[in-house]
């Protein structure tokens, strides 16, 4: 299908189905147990109604806003994905391009493939760096120094992966990092010939920012949950959390809190902003939609943090009503992915476009001329 024809969310994801082998394509789209919260993240924007008012000035519509100390031409920030290498050969870098492009924040995750000096040379738009914290806990002191060098404007810690969720379909097809030909996935690599190639082609498969240090791939393939319970320290604790905000001294996130008691918790401890997440549905099945969790969260904390609610978003109407339901923006990860597998940077470049300006039209449509017109007068519901 041509690029020019891919219009939403749900075409960039059949573009990506047609272009990645089996295993890599249910690993980026699949989620935990029977996948209920995977997609009630969506689905429970539905709950939520929009009540527009007009007759307002609005022959200027401006998305323009400042979140995690960078300022963003959209209320839109790029989440934190592993392993981009699995997805298209151009990897983390494209992303980043393109997010610089739209004036958009990307965030590198830990488990990227190009390393965060890499991603910083290759952009320079705003630029946020998220944090595992490993068993080798100088690791994580020597990621704030190098973010700190590399110029990036935030730092985030990814707090609910005490566990690796359990997630049947890379079971199924037998996903490993790296990938690996076997006599299951054969076949989908086979009918996927351009894939494959660029995968011989630069076979080259690093987790680019811990491999220096501890390289959980070094014996060979292994299936992400595996990397998990063996790389990641379970025993980090808000204290842990505190000496890292501390040592960063800047806008700094908490990514995968849901309760208002842990947002409170958050702030505490120093954290500027809590990015609401269940981790795309990918951990607990039967978590809350972060959609949710907004107005609640923001009752417990007030304005003495921005929230950002990541998860579920496919819509320029869905960033509308996390924004009057009390969010500060929001950030999305499959979305962007599923355009990268397409068709790569210019396959991210143009659904980010398509995005953005959703999200123009509906503030307008909603008759807000700015983000900071988006309140909960604007929201009804939410309804059963």
């Amino acid at each position: 299908m041509r690029l020019d024809k891919l219009l939403n969310t749900k075409d960039f994801r059949k573009a990506a189905k047609r272009a990645l082998p089996a295993p890599m394509f249910h690993y980026l789209d699949g989620g935990a147990d029977d996948e209920w919260t995977l997609a009630e993240s969506t689905d429970a924007f539905a709950r939520y109604r929009l009540v527009p008012e007009y007759l307002k000035d609005l022959s200027v519509v401006d998305t323009s806003t400042r979140v995690l100390g960078a300022e963003l031409k959209s209320p839109l920030i790029l989440s934190p994905t592993g392993m981009n290498r699995l997805f298209h050969h151009e990897r983390e870098p494209a992303v980043a391009r393109a997010a610089a492009k739209h004036g958009l924040m990307y965030s590198l995750s830990t488990l990227g493939t190009t390393s965060m000096e890499d991603v910083a040379a290759a952009s320079t738009g705003p630029k946020m760096y998220q944090i595992y914290v490993h068993k080798d806990r100088g690791l994580t002191m020597e990621f704030v120094e190098r973010a700190k060098a590399s110029g990036y404007d935030a730092l985030c810690l990814t707090v609910d992966m005490v566990a690796g969720g359990n997630r049947e379909r890379d079971l199924r097809t037998g996903f490993t990092m790296p990938p690996k030909l076997t006599l299951s996935s054969l076949g989908s690599f086979m009918t996927h010939p351009k894939w494959t190639f660029n995968l011989l082609k630069n076979s080259d498969f690093r987790l680019a920012n811990v491999a220096h240090r501890q390289d959980g791939l070094a014996g060979g393939a292994m299936g992400v949950i595996g990397y998990v319970n063996s790389q990641f320290d379970h025993s980090v604790t808000w204290d842990d959390a505190a000496k890292v905000i501390e040592a960063w001294g800047g806008p700094f996130a908490i990514k995968g809190i849901l309760s208002p008691a842990d947002a409170v918790r958050a702030h505490d401890a120093g954290a500027t902003a809590v990015m609401i997440s269940n981790h795309g549905g990918r951990q607990l099945d039967g978590a809350a939609a972060p959609i949710d969790c907004v107005a609640p969260m923001r009752d417990a904390v007030g304005d003495k943090m921005e929230l950002i609610v990541d998860g579920g978003v496919r819509r320029g109407s869905h960033v509308v009503k996390a924004l009057a339901l009390g969010a500060n923006a929001v950030s999305f990860g499959r979305p962007y992915l599923y355009a990268l597998a397409a068709a790569g940077e210019a396959g991210v470049d143009r659904m980010l476009g398509l995005v953005t300006s959703e999200i123009q039209r509906s503030m307008a449509l909603s008759g807000c001329a700015r983000v900071a017109d988006c309140g909960r007068h604007l929201i009804m519901g939410p309804r059963n």
